[in-house]
């Protein structure tokens, strides 16, 4: 039941009349019950609505209704239900589709052909059997995965976090070896992630040396299989799959470049290909316009956006930039009104808000260098 309190305060805070405050209650209550109060860090008792009161007092109250209207308008709410279908589709939409070209060219048939005679669909069962899915984080949901491909994925290719022991890399080249044949190695990696933004962290060269998550696999493998030799079950040269279920257009570009970057500046890497897929590529225009730093032009939606680019230039404190200034360096910044690597995202993940949405929705800092920021959506941020 939605809080009739809330709502009423809301009302207050907002200096609505009777006629404006009823025909936005209907809005918010579908918000609310929709999406909204599934938000994971929202307290017992205290959900979107109450979230969104002490929110909107925090701004001067000529500045309450471009928060307000931002809120409404702009915001994009990524909920449970819609991270689980994206992951469902993972393997129907993205692997399943590469593995028929692969095995089409492989038998010299067109891909839709692959599952018309016996030989063909065995195939490509061996060839989805010969892929391994390693989880990057808790983020990549991988026992949901696991149950919606029950029957069609081992247990023994999937595992939840790239520190593999050695135990598990011999224990999977059993299993591997045990159903397709003593020579049978993984030809294809798939690391899997749930979201990026600036595609930053997945690998740079910061001072020329390599740092990021695919540096870290690609040392966890070097390692392992010199220790195992035969008993490693990645094939040389494997291809190695970047897929995160939900990505901006700004990462999936920023992932091109870096990884041509590592494939020149890798020393010996283990992979051959690498291929960057997303279950939901979000567009372009979905950033916050905001003027660019270094030509001071401004995008085109600046002029539908500006109110929100204000609040966030004016309520900021820097002290949020110095608690977070290695992170931050790394990506080129000088400081964070528009969140990690400049992104300003009106972007929250059900079960966390990135570092890339604009602060002005999830920083809370005590004002020593600016305005006291509170948040919308409280954020659990791992650096700082």
């Amino acid at each position: 039941m939605i809080n009739t309190l809330a709502l009423n305060l809301l009302a207050d805070v907002m200096k609505w009349e009777n006629e404006v405050a009823t025909e936005e209650y209907a809005g918010l209550r579908l918000m609310s019950s929709m999406k909204y109060d599934g938000y994971s860090d929202f307290r017992a008792g205290a959900r979107f609505l109450e979230s969104l009161v002490s929110w909107l007092r925090h701004f001067a109250e000529a500045d309450r209704a471009a928060a307000y209207q931002f809120v409404k308008t702009r915001l994009v709410y990524i909920s449970t239900l819609e991270m689980q279908r994206v992951i469902e589709t993972f393997i129907p939409e993205t692997v399943t589709p590469y593995l028929r070209r692969s095995v089409g060219e492989e038998l010299g048939i067109k891909p839709y052909e692959v599952w018309k005679t016996a030989n063909a669909a065995a195939g490509f069962r061996k060839r989805l059997r010969r892929c391994l899915f390693v989880g990057l984080s808790d983020g990549s949901r991988i026992d949901v995965l696991r149950r919606a491909n029950a029957g069609r994925l081992s247990q023994e290719q999937v595992v939840p976090m790239m520190n593999v022991d050695d135990d598990k890399w011999k224990s999977l080249a059993g299993d591997l070896k045990e159903e397709l044949g003593k020579d049978a190695r993984f030809e294809d990696v798939y690391l899997i992630d749930d979201f990026t933004a600036s595609g930053t962290t997945f690998i740079r060269f910061p001072e020329g040396k390599p740092k990021g998550k695919l540096s870290k696999f690609e040392k966890i493998v070097q390692e392992a299989k010199g220790r195992l030799k035969n008993d490693f079950p990645l094939a040389d040269n494997y291809t190695i799959h970047i897929h995160h279920y939900i990505s901006t257009r700004q990462a999936h570009d920023a992932l091109v470049e870096r990884i041509a970057e590592a494939n020149e500046k890798l020393e010996n890497k283990s992979f051959g290909r690498s291929l960057i897929t997303e279950g939901m590529l979000l567009p372009s225009d979905l950033k916050v316009a905001t003027i660019d730093k270094a030509t001071r032009v401004a995008t085109p939606t600046y002029d539908t956006d500006g109110p929100i680019v204000d609040l966030c230039g004016r309520y900021y404190d820097h002290d949020l930039y110095v608690r977070l200034e290695k992170h931050c360096k790394e990506a080129g910044q000088t400081d964070m009104k528009y969140g990690y690597a400049d992104c300003a995202l009106p972007l929250i993940l059900e079960h966390n808000t990135p570092n890339n949405a604009i602060p002005l929705l999830w920083a809370e800092t005590q004002g020593k260098l600016g305005p006291q920021m509170h948040s919308l959506y409280f954020r659990r941020d791992r650096h700082g």
